[in-house]
């Protein structure tokens, strides 16, 4: 549009100038050394945005300071105890160690030059060392060689910064003013990343925003919603704006993997692997810690894999990501990581660790955040085999109080669920039999918000039952639990309040023999669906836990994703690029109707936009439910428009094939007419083309198909 602008204000010139613009040779125009007249080249743009790209290539030498200044007869000793100490670290490259000398007196000046195999070796041999105290008069001051021109490039006298004038920003908030109160989605397929609006009521997606590689490997929401984050070999980016996606902050981290937004969204977290020049190194893991806002590096962690896999399994290569696990709630003040008998937590006004010193937890396997509340709860397995039991505890955070502990015998494993307001936290313990050749399993439910923390038993009726999923009721006090063997097993509901109100578990319902194997409950809770993927092929059943009734069952073959709305209005199914076929996604109401399907090769990614937390109170919320119909009315009367005008678009699809059926068969019947003689020659004059005027005779033709001579022999006649 800019481009059709710019051509236009060209045109209107020349014609004020009297210039015939199609005799002017535009390639030979040139401008005057070091003028563009405001106008940057797409060239140079591209080259701007290299130049961030790229360092200057020293980044994998490092300067050491501080060394001892000896003669020539004490230099070879010098540089083996310098190649000893750099040279565990990383493969220092042939004549990669220099170590000036004074001309005047053949003696070292006291520092050297190493360069690495990698930047990332460099990167590690700074962090290692620095600080490295060789003897009580030598202790290493050691910088990256890169670093010396922005050392060099400070003034030396102090000017006060320039202040910039304040331009207010773009509402990045924009689309939570919908008026139509839609939702919005992102998809990845092909090279092209999209943007949509869920328009539900005209049963269709609305485009929003549309650009091809627009990341090199998947993208992601930020917590709350606000910002849209696109990774890349160089770093990531987020975006966002009021009418379309703008950049917003970039973050320098090569080859990125994967990237976590903390709960409020003010940090970004990334994380990389990268491999060393010399195969028998362990590979080097790097991860920052960025604010959101500024770009700035909060905090980095480096080391091996092992510093950073103790305790946990999945993500990458044996990874437990996210490495760190956020708490206190939205306003991101802790967060914290598993280490070898260790929990190390950290808060966000200095990022260093709470007290300066770990949490210390003997053989801990494994820890989870309350959604709300700086409260942990972790695990520690049996230990001296068996004489010391396993447990959960819930330890209160900054303080490192434990509010409460639970003593577990015979368990062979355990996961942990926080219920999303905090209320409640479930635990599922796998356990051994007597005879130690099986397992069954059983949970243990803590009430969080009640006074001592209480805590109940939960077995199912059969105890060997397998358990294939458990989910809690968002904002709710029910869960679900899909138990028993394939290739139907049974659903079972529970609340954590009894009909009398007594404060124990009661089992609402059991549906039995279900394809299912995953749920997903509704965000405003009430609704789940019950889904069967992998081996069930699909198979969804929407279910109203209010009344303990199914509202819809249907299939959405070859399923690998289901993620619901923020409302809960609305729930979308996904098949990706993992199968060869049927690759789109289908949108469908709360309560089982298939709204729309869209196809897309190459289909990689489906997610919904999140929405902030209501700024309602929950008696505001209530009130709203219990009048519902008062506050619907408006919706309702534009939902019966909108139905109007879909039947009168229905009824114009409808009107329009009917006149294309007229139209062809009119034509039909023309050319029809025009043959008509031709079709009379060739029923030798007959004129009709009624078939039924005529009458059928059977005609007897005898043909002679082939005829073959044989001579036959009269020897018979000799005799």
């Amino acid at each position: 549009m800019a481009d059709m602008m710019l051509m236009k204000d060209i045109e209107d010139t020349a014609d004020r100038l009297g210039i015939d613009l199609s005799q002017v040779d535009f390639d030979a125009i040139r401008l005057p050394p070091g003028e563009d007249f405001g106008i940057i080249s797409d060239d140079e743009e591209v080259l701007q945005e290299e130049s961030l790209e790229f360092d200057s290539g020293f980044g994998n030498i490092i300067v050491v300071d501080n060394l001892p200044v000896v003669p020539p007869e004490k230099f070879e000793k010098l540089e083996g105890v310098v190649r000893k100490i750099f040279g565990q670290i990383g493969v220092i490259k042939d004549d990669g160690l220099w170590m000036p000398v004074d001309p005047s007196t053949q003696k070292t000046l006291g520092y050297c030059f190493i360069e690495y195999g990698t930047p990332q070796e460099a990167e590690l041999a700074k962090e290692k060392t620095d600080g490295y105290k060789l003897d009580r008069a030598h202790i290493f001051t050691v910088n990256m060689f890169e670093d010396f021109d922005r050392f060099m490039k400070v003034p030396d006298e102090w000017a006060p910064p320039e202040i910039n004038p304040y331009t207010p920003g773009e509402n990045l908030q924009q689309w939570l003013t919908d008026e139509k109160a839609r939702d919005q989605f992102v998809i990845r397929s092909g090279s092209d990343t999209e943007v949509f609006w869920n328009d539900a009521r005209h049963l269709k997606p609305e485009p929003v925003y549309k650009r091809p590689f627009w990341t090199e490997s998947f993208v992601q929401w930020s917590s709350l919603g606000t910002y849209l984050a696109t990774v890349h070999r160089q770093g990531a980016a987020v975006w966002g704006g009021a009418s379309t996606f703008n950049r917003l902050m970039r973050f320098a981290h090569q080859q990125v993997k994967l990237i976590d937004f903390s709960p409020g969204e003010k940090y970004l977290v990334t994380y990389s692997s990268h491999e060393p020049s010399n195969p028998r190194d362990a590979n080097r893991i790097v991860i920052n810690i960025f604010d959101v806002r500024t770009g700035k590096v909060m905090r980095d962690f480096k080391g091996s894999p092992d510093d950073f896999s103790t305790g946990g399994t999945g993500g990458v290569a044996g990874l437990s990501w996210p490495v760190f696990r956020w708490g206190g709630g939205k306003e991101d003040k802790y967060f914290a990581r598993i280490g070898k008998n260790v929990i190390s937590v950290y808060e966000t006004e200095t990022f260093s660790l709470i007290d300066k010193k770990s949490l210390k937890v003997e053989n801990v396997m494994d820890f989870c955040w309350s959604p709300t509340d700086p409260i942990i709860a972790l695990f520690v397995p049996e230990l001296g085999g068996g004489n010391q039991p396993a447990r959960v505890s819930l330890v209160q955070i900054p303080s490192k109080e434990e509010l409460r502990q639970k003593n577990l015998f015979s368990v062979s494993d355990c996961k942990m669920y926080w219920q999303s307001n905090g209320d409640y936290l479930a635990v599922k313990v796998d356990r051994y039999t007597k005879t130690k050749k099986s397992t069954y399993t059983g949970f243990e439910l803590f009430r969080i918000k009640e006074r001592d923390i209480p805590i109940e038993v939960l077995e199912l009726e059969n105890k060997n039952d397998k358990i294939i999923a458990f989910a809690w009721e968002p904002k709710g006090h029910r869960f679900a639990v899909i138990h028993g063997d394939n290739p139907r097993p049974d659903i079972s509901f529970y609340s954590m309040r009894s009909t009398h109100n007594s404060g124990r578990v009661s089992k609402l319902a059991t549906l039995k023999g279900k394809q299912a194997n995953a749920l997903f409950w509704s965000p405003a809770g009430r609704f789940i669906l019950l889904a069967g993927l992998k081996g069930f092929n699909g198979q969804l059943e929407f279910y109203n836990v209010d009344e303990l009734e199914t509202m819809a069952t249907a299939e959405h073959f070859m399923a690998t994703d289901i993620e619901w709305d923020p409302t809960g209005r609305y729930v979308a199914t996904a098949v990706t690029s993992v199968h060869e076929m049927e690759n789109g996604f289908n949108i469908w109401s709360f309560n089982g109707k298939l709204l729309y399907r869209i196809l897309k090769d190459h289909f990689f990614q489906f997610a919904w936009r999140p929405r902030p937390p209501s700024f309602l109170t929950p008696e505001k919320e209530e009130e709203i439910a219990k009048n519902l119909k008062k506050y619907s009315k408006k919706y309702e009367a534009e939902d019966q428009d909108v139905s109007m005008l879909l039947s009168e678009q229905e009824r114009e699809k409808r009107r329009m094939l009917k006149e294309e059926w007229e139209k062809w068969l009119n034509e039909w019947k023309r050319l029809h007419e025009e043959e008509k003689l031709l079709r009379q020659k060739l029923r030798d004059g007959e004129a009709s083309d009624e078939e039924e005027e005529y009458e059928a005779k059977e005609v007897e033709v005898e043909e002679i198909l082939d005829v073959t001579e044989e001579v036959l022999s009269d020897d018979f006649d000799q005799e």
